[in-house]
């Protein structure tokens, strides 16, 4: 490999850590901590278990953190490796994904002021009660709104992949798929439709998702085709 070569891989593999963190944040906050704090529908438990799992709110909230800042960092580093390839998708890919960074972060403002809240002494109950009611309702339509941002990502990514051939073929049309379940999981969830396989949707997307952070961290890119 030339020196450019090595240098395109090195900034595959750190894109890859970022990508991975990402995806570890978020399978520990969202589907590991979130349920054992917020309890949709049901504001009394939810604060409740702000007040006597504290510790295990604020490692929530602290996974909403790295989510946020992973996100954004594999967004920049994305552009970064992508920008010689094709800069418009490039820049499009980096912008949407700060876009759901910035959505997620509305979700960690909430959650903070949640747990600010349910320690509190200054607030009558109900008050609290009404409260988390409204930053539980923000939270949930934070990930809900982001996973628009989320999806739309998903599609200059697939679209450099396939275009460029840098990385296998299938791997951007998995993704370009992916984007599209995403999108529509999300705008099928607003429309108050009753789709029993909504999550599946979103599966192309973990497929692809997991298969590009495994191929960066391992491959990284191929080179410029001669």
């Amino acid at each position: 490999m030339n020196i450019t070569q090595n240098q395109s891989v090195q900034t595959a593999r750190i894109t890859g850590i970022w990508y991975l963190m990402l995806a570890i944040s978020g399978i520990l906050g969202f589907m590991v901590f979130h349920p054992q704090i917020f309890i949709a529908g049901n504001p009394e438990e939810t604060l409740t278990n702000l007040s006597t799992l504290e510790s295990t709110a604020r490692f929530r909230l602290l996974f909403e953190f790295l989510i946020v800042v992973s996100q954004a960092l594999a967004a920049v580093w994305f552009y970064r490796l992508f920008k010689t390839i094709n800069e418009w998708a490039a820049w499009t890919l980096g912008i949407w994904g700060v876009v759901n960074s910035v959505a997620i972060m509305i979700s960690a403002i909430s959650m903070a002021s949640a747990i600010g809240i349910a320690n509190s002494s200054l607030q009558a109950l109900d008050d609290k009660i009404l409260l988390i009611q409204i930053f539980q309702s923000i939270i949930t339509n934070a990930w809900g709104v982001g996973g628009l941002f989320f999806g739309l990502w998903l599609f200059p990514m697939g679209y450099i992949v396939i275009k460029s051939q840098r990385m296998p073929i299938w791997l951007g049309r998995v993704i370009f798929l992916g984007g599209i379940g995403y999108l529509l999981s999300t705008v099928i969830n607003y429309m108050g439709i009753d789709f029993p396989y909504n999550r599946i949707l979103i599966l192309p997307a973990t497929i692809g998702e997991f298969w590009m952070i495994g191929y960066l961290l391992i491959f990284g890119i191929r080179p410029v085709a001669k």
